[in-house]
């Protein structure tokens, strides 16, 4: 039996109706009718300040909302995430990475069996291993400490990880340079470890099978590398670890396996940044601020599963993404960190909000009649005010937007950090209220320079602040973009933990990888695009029969 489309709801259509009304109303208005809004529409979650009183939304708009939210049985779905049932039907998987950041002692059973215990005995072992590597225990294959790390992943065992170490920074010790590969594109890796010294580098190879194809070729490259300065083979094992469950391929890689560090197939790969693949993380951080870490996403959970909705702060973004979207025509959502340590953020976002609700299909096979997942993309302010603010103030596309700033910074340095937040609250004031034309022609502009000057306005925003970027801190954040995503996946009824689209890609690049190289013309059975471009890059590099 399939389940009606959220489309054909009742509560769809109610907030259809109530977004033709509400579709020329200007925040303004919505101001100056409720002078107590900005104090009135706000919440509190696990240390962050969601103040979402700038969207283009009325106490009947939430209400609508919130009653969706019910009506695809949003609670429901959460129980079951949070109680291992296999809600990922496509691949037959629990998705269980909150319990990653489970207390000791929590009971969190997939097929019958507590899971929570292995979470610990793997941090234990993750935080034994970071703490010989940050002490100097642990010596090279000549006998010296290890002053690198370069992390080797791809999708979540790349941009979590690779996000959060630059996020905390200014928590990581100064003794180790912690990098990060990831594109298969050989300019990569050749950066990263250009001026390093093998005798003191050490590799994290993360890939749950051991078999992804950028990461495999990069580690490959990097033994070669190693190799090359070491000129001993038995250097593979005291420089390379694996974050991975395949012990056969790790070993045959010269990885030896009390080295290996696994985690599970109900830990997504855009997830799974506070199991095993965080070990990098934890190295630059050290296990204390990785435990404040993990606090702070469990703070998160707590919050997401016992708010009410209409105080819930992931519900709350993720209903006023669905009011944009798919009511309001949305297509993009820009998410602006002030806060230079978070440049990474928005990247981490794309993968985890796009590869999870970048569906058209859902659980159960139907083809969706409405929008789902946003283009997500941003940077941090105040760069992005000197590159494409222009447009949010005074384009043509609705763009709504997530600011997040701190109350104190990673550095005190003179008065930048005031200066920072200035444009912070400047630009969520600017984007909501604008500025008309009386008020341009006011400051005596003349002509057509009263229509370039005026701001139309109305144009939404969201505001995070917290108290300062810190471990807690950033764990929340993540777990609140982590609900949010899940949340809009329910009201959308897709499953958010599956990857498909993904696959065709690497299929097709693993057929013509051989076209490229073989020495002969190879018989191109593919479009006459693909065919022509290919025989062009064989003769370009110069390669036979082109």
């Amino acid at each position: 039996m399939t389940t009606p489309l959220v489309s054909s709801l009742p509560q769809w259509k109610a907030l259809s109706a109530h977004a033709e009304n509400l579709r020329n109303v200007h925040l303004r208005d919505l101001f100056a009718d409720d002078p107590d809004r900005g104090e009135r529409l706000g919440v509190e979650a696990a240390g962050l300040h969601l103040d979402y009183s700038k969207n283009r939304v009325t106490d009947t708009t939430l209400d609508l909302l919130v009653e969706l939210a019910e009506a695809v049985g949003l609670r429901d779905a959460a129980g079951r995430m949070f109680s291992g049932e296999k809600i990922n039907v496509t691949e037959g998987r629990a998705v269980l990475h909150t319990a990653l950041r489970a207390t000791a002692g929590q009971v969190v059973e997939v097929d019958g069996v507590d899971v929570v215990p292995g979470v610990h005995a793997v941090l234990a072992r993750l935080g034994a291993f970071a703490e010989k590597i940050r002490s100097g225990a642990w010596l090279g294959h000549t006998g010296q400490p290890i002053r690198t790390v370069v992390n080797i992943g791809i999708g979540g065992s790349d941009l979590g990880p690779a996000m959060a170490t630059l996020a905390l920074r200014p928590y990581a010790t100064d003794d180790l340079d912690v990098r990060f590969v990831s594109n298969v594109d050989g300019d990569d890796i050749a950066e990263k470890t250009r001026g390093l010294d093998p005798a003191t580098t050490l590799f994290i190879v993360a890939s749950k099978t051991f078999t992804t194809q950028e990461t495999m070729a990069n580690a490959a490259t990097a033994r070669a590398w190693l190799l090359d300065g070491l000129k001993d083979q038995a250097a593979v094992a005291r420089h390379f670890v694996a974050v991975s469950t395949a012990a056969a391929e790790v070993e045959a890689f010269g990885i030896d396996t009390e080295n290996m560090f696994g985690f599970w197939d109900w830990v997504g790969g855009r997830y799974s940044m506070d199991s095993a693949v965080g070990l990098s993380l934890m190295i630059a951080i050290g296990p204390e601020r990785f435990e404040e870490l993990l606090a702070g996403f469990r703070a998160m959970d707590t919050h997401f599963r016992t708010a009410p909705l209409r105080e819930n702060a992931p519900v709350l973004l993720a209903l006023l993404g669905v009011w944009y979207t798919d009511f309001l025509g949305a297509e993009s959502h820009a998410v602006l960190p002030y806060a230079q340590y978070l440049d990474s953020f928005a990247d981490y976002l794309q993968q985890l909000d796009m590869e999870s609700n970048g569906k058209s299909v859902t659980v159960d096979g139907q083809r969706v009649d409405y929008a789902t997942g946003p283009v997500v993309w941003g940077t941090p302010g105040t760069n992005g005010q000197h590159a494409y603010y222009q447009l949010l103030h005074q384009g043509t596309r609705l763009v709504p937007a997530d600011f997040i700033g701190f109350a104190h910074p990673g550095n005190e340095v003179g008065d930048h950090h005031d200066l920072l937040m200035a444009n912070f609250f400047a630009q969520t004031e600017a984007l909501a209220f604008g500025k008309t034309a009386d008020e341009v022609a006011a400051e005596g502009a003349t002509g057509v320079l009263v229509a370039h000057k005026t701001f139309e306005g109305n144009r939404p925003t969201t505001t995070i602040l917290g108290e300062k970027l810190t471990p807690f801190a950033l764990g929340a954040l993540i777990a609140l973009y982590e609900h949010k995503v899940f949340t809009q996946g329910i009201v959308w009824g897709l499953n958010s933990f599956d990857q498909w689209g993904v696959q065709l890609g690497k299929v097709l690049a693993g057929r013509i990888a051989p076209e490229l190289t073989s020495p002969a013309a190879p018989d191109l059975r593919h479009d006459s695009s693909t065919n022509a471009l290919i025989r062009r890059y064989r003769s370009l590099r110069g390669r036979a029969d082109a």
